[in-house]
């Protein structure tokens, strides 16, 4: 085997920076003589846009190791830090920061040497991969191509490595079964393990969820039943329990929907007890997620065959390695790593996935092998299928594709219903809509290479065979390109608009910034965007949308009428349409039905300017902006209260239904009514069933909120300094949260060198190319690691309490006063009879989503920093009673920290016992 090539080594942190010379010591250098040398010659490094950034050269590309291991080890998880990658191939860590580029160069060697080795698991394919890779110029190619033994022609890749799924028999309709108390008590045991500690809690939410299987007694009136368990109840096998059992003996399936990609995967993880219970019939489980989140196959080819360029391809490249070696095909949450496609800065992975519904369905050669395709069938037959919140509504409201409206529900993260459907039943008539709409009607324009090529070319033997049908694609093709095209947001933003749509954005941009509040406008935390209520239009924006409704309406017509000669073939096939071309038909008309979907909800929303408004509807304009930029505009319609129609389209169609959450009626003390307003409950007809199970920590003892007098707000400075002094005491292990995106990067650019120098590392959302999902890892994995971020990691984020066990809020997390907001909060007080009940209840939500980061083990130890003196003391009640909570000063409250979480117990036996937890 050829040995490594003298290679430097280099490592940047907010430390310090280390050069490691072939056969020297790291020796620290400076910016300068760091970027000098990486670009004389290739060093190694590890996460280089990590690296680049903090060098301040975004151009330092050199010879990455996770890169390196993407393509030895595609589809195998690794925390992507020194740490991460020693313990991943069982080489010393590094103790000081200083040692790590000794370690990239242990590393190297170790990861090159498995390419030898006979065991090597993922060699099929890899030797052609690394042919394409040298000629696509990729830095490791030359150093890793001649270690791979040419393979013999049996030697598979990729498209002919992937296995074809079959189709099923449809499932019979399930029978009528109630699980029986003691078999849920027996199947439980048989999740947890016979020498499990005892949890009453557990067993009684698992009896009372079985009240969800129950046979419903009506139509439309679903078995529903509200179950609160505190954290550390036990509910994801508790809820699994009957519902294994409801699958096993019934013969159906049960959906488990939550709302983050994070949760997902722990279900996914929890459920191979079920997998590996030898008791359990009722062990198949699917993870469904939007077709948006896997990757397709032919974008795949196209980009392989010269759609991508530069390192963009190499992306491609190393992409395919993963596919042919993934569990299902998800790049979003799933066994792609999280860090692979931000190594490639913008060159990311979304175009390779079906985002603009362009998919030709049986008329992609690689149908068969079609990972989307997979699912929903697996989906079809299995006993439990993992999904998320968005989905369920989307095959509810469709009653269609990917797997059908699920009858029996469990709803976790119930708590987010309210949220998930907003956004699932929202209209946005919008730039960006538009010209995705555009794009699927023509295809490509501008000579772009690729297979979107719109309708005509998706139906071009439906449209040879058919003269009407084939009219009506030419009608909407004509129609279609009156739809705003590349390059639209520059004539709109210059006044120089085309086409009655980019007329209409145009008038809505003026209105926007004619009626914008001048002090909601200025102030960065409103988001950056502009909105103004649509109310009182003025001529120009009437006239606007009349024009605009008519283009619509002209693309709606030839669409309904394709879709109807597309059903009338089906109907009375001709002689030419076998299997795959009825499934290409069949997929036309779901697609075909969503964009007519979405057009009538375009017109139904212009029809209301200059028209009286319709009191279920809130109805806007807005002007998208990210620091300052325009990226979209248009108009939007969001339901008052979006649970509405998803009691029509989910509940209302359910046998049984589950909805559960720690947080479900949003904090202690909290009445039943909300829950059921926030779920959907409260619109559907018969009884509801209620359970609570109240959390067996102990919380008085285990946890204290501290609201932090003498940090004056607006004050970054003082801001900056409490964050760090706050981590300092707690050695890290702490979670701050940010309500603005522009303070969070302030106040990180003040403390990171600072806790640094102390051995202390922070990350950060918005700052650090790393995804969010990495980042938690990463956060999970270095006890000593701090992590900063937004509303995104308020909940769905379990770190065991040994990483996280300080979480610092900025302040009170206010709801931003959109038009959306008032107008549900006006609402709220006709209802109520005025006061701040609205607002209150959702903050007091959102306290409580938070702190339940804290504790998520019986001896985690947390303290909770509110940085604010205005907390007013009635949201107070959205922390578990006995909390210790107390007004302090900054010095007192780092005071408290110090001794509250010092460590009892020796770093080496909790890094241990870290390690322990992770595997």
């Amino acid at each position: 085997m050829n040995r490594l090539p003298p290679l430097p080594a280099l490592h940047a942190s907010h430390a310090g920076i280390w050069l490691c010379e072939p056969g020297g010591e790291a020796r620290a250098v400076s910016r300068g003589e760091a970027v000098s040398a990486a670009a004389e010659t290739p060093v190694l490094v590890l996460n280089a846009p990590l690296t680049g950034q903090r060098l301040g050269y975004d151009a330092l590309s050199g010879l990455d190791l996770l890169e390196l291991w993407a393509f030895i080890h595609p589809a195998r998880f690794l925390v992507p830090t020194p740490s991460g990658l020693a313990r991943a191939l069982d080489l010393t860590e590094p103790e000081r920061e200083q040692d790590i580029p000794a370690l990239l160069t242990a590393a190297t060697g170790a990861l090159l040497a498995r390419l030898g080795e006979p065991d090597w698991r993922e060699r099929e394919g890899a030797w052609l991969s690394a042919q394409s890779l040298q000629r696509l110029r990729w830095p490791w190619a030359p150093i890793v191509g001649p270690l791979i033994a040419r393979p013999d022609d049996k030697d598979r890749w990729l498209f002919s490595r992937l296995p074809e799924w079959e189709e099923g028999a449809p499932r019979p309709a399930p029978r009528a079964y109630t699980p029986d108390p003691d078999a849920i008590e027996a199947r439980l045991e048989a999740l947890t393990g016979s020498g499990a500690e005892p949890r009453p809690g557990q067993r009684a939410y698992a009896q009372s969820a079985a009240a969800a299987f129950a046979p419903r007694q009506a139509r439309d009136r679903p078995n529903i039943l509200l179950a609160e368990a505190g954290t550390g109840i036990g509910k994801t096998l508790g809820y699994l329990a009957p519902a294994s059992l409801w699958a096993e003996q019934a013969g159906g399936t049960v959906w488990v929907s939550t709302y983050t990609k994070a949760l997902q995967r722990q279900l996914d993880a929890e459920t191979r007890r079920l997998r590996e219970n030898p008791g359990s019939a009722g062990g198949k489980v699917v993870v469904r997620k939007g077709r948006e989140n896997y990757l397709c196959l032919l974008n795949l080819e196209d980009a392989l065959q010269g759609g991508f360029s530069g390192r963009a391809a190499i992306l491609a490249q190393l992409v395919a390695r993963w596919a042919a070696y993934t569990k299902d095909g998800d790049m979003v949450g799933g066994d792609l790593p999280g860090w692979l496609p931000t190594l490639f800065r913008r060159n990311g992975s979304t175009a390779l996935t079906d985002r603009r519904g362009e998919c030709v369905y049986a008329g992609c050669p690689h149908y068969r092998k079609c990972f989307i395709e997979r699912s929903v069938r697996g989906a079809a037959q299995a006993d439990i299928v993992i999904a998320n919140h968005a989905l369920v509504m989307i095959n509810a409201a469709r009653g269609r594709d990917d797997g059908g409206a699920p009858t029996r529900l469990i709803l976790d993260e119930a708590h987010h219903i309210f949220d998930a459907a907003d956004s699932t039943f929202a209209v946005a008539l919008t730039g960006q809509e538009t010209i995705e709409l555009r794009r699927w009607v023509i295809g490509p324009e501008g000579g772009s290479r690729g297979r979107r090529r719109g309708l005509a070319a998706r139906l071009a033997d439906v449209a040879s065979y058919d003269a009407e049908g084939a009219a009506a694609i030419n009608q909407a093709r004509d129609a279609a390109s009156l739809l705003p095209a590349d390059e639209w947001l520059k004539r709109v933003v210059h006044g120089e608009p085309f086409g009655p749509i980019e007329d209409l954005l145009c008038a809505v941009r003026a209105h926007v910034f004619a009626r914008a509040e001048d002090g909601k406008a200025a102030d960065a935390d409103a988001g950056y965007g502009l909105e103004a209520e649509l109310a009182e239009p003025d001529g120009a924006l009437v006239e606007a949308a009349m024009n605009a409704a008519a283009a619509l309406d002209s693309l709606l017509k030839p669409l309904n009428r394709l879709g109807k000669r597309l059903e009338a073939i089906l109907a009375d096939g001709p002689d030419w349409m076998d299997g795959p071309a009825r499934a290409r038909i069949e997929g036309a008309i779901g697609s075909m039905q969503w964009r007519t979907d979405l057009l009538s909800g375009w017109l139904a929303l212009l029809a209301r300017i200059g028209g009286p408004g319709d009191p279920d509807f809130v109805d806007w304009l807005a002007v998208d902006r990210f620091e300052g930029r325009e990226y979209d505009m248009g108009l939007h319609r969001h339901w008052l209260d979006p649970t509405r129609p998803f009691a029509e389209t989910v509940l209302k169609g359910a046998h049984g239904a589950l909805l559960t959450s720690a947080t479900l009626r949003g904090s202690v003390g909290e009445g039943w009514a909300r829950a059921e307003a926030r779920t959907g409950a409260a619109h559907v007809e018969g009884p509801v069933q209620r359970f609570e199970a109240a959390s067996p920590f102990d919380y008085a003892s285990q946890a204290e909120v501290l609201i932090v007098t003498d940090v004056k707000r607006g004050d970054i400075g003082a801001l900056s300094g409490a964050y760090a002094r706050l981590i300092e005491a707690s050695n890290g292990g702490a979670l701050g949260l940010f309500t603005a995106i522009r303070r969070l990067r302030a106040v990180h650019a003040r403390i990171a060198d600072r806790l640094a120098r102390a051995s202390l590392p922070l990350y950060a959302q918005h700052v650090d190319p790393i995804d969010t999902g990495t980042l938690v890892d990463i956060f999970r994995d270095d006890m000593r690691a701090s992590l900063l971020g937004t509303d995104a990691l308020r909940d769905g984020v379990d770190v065991p309490g040994h990483s996280l066990r300080l979480l610092i809020m900025e302040g009170v997390p206010w709801s931003k006063p959109t038009v959306l907001h008032a107008a549900r909060k006006l609402a709220s007080r006709a209802e109520d009879g005025g006061g701040n009940a609205y607002d209150d209840a959702i903050i007091r939500a959102r306290l409580a989503q938070a702190f339940g980061r804290l504790i998520r083990r019986a001896n985690d130890k947390g303290i909770f920093v509110i940085l604010s003196a205005a907390m007013p003391s009635r949201l107070l009640s959205a922390f578990p009673p006995g909390v210790p909570i107390r007004r302090i000063t900054l010095d007192d409250a780092v005071i408290t920290v110090s001794e509250r979480l010092g460590f009892a117990t020796s770093l080496v036996h909790q890094e241990d016992e870290s390690r322990m937890l992770n595997k």
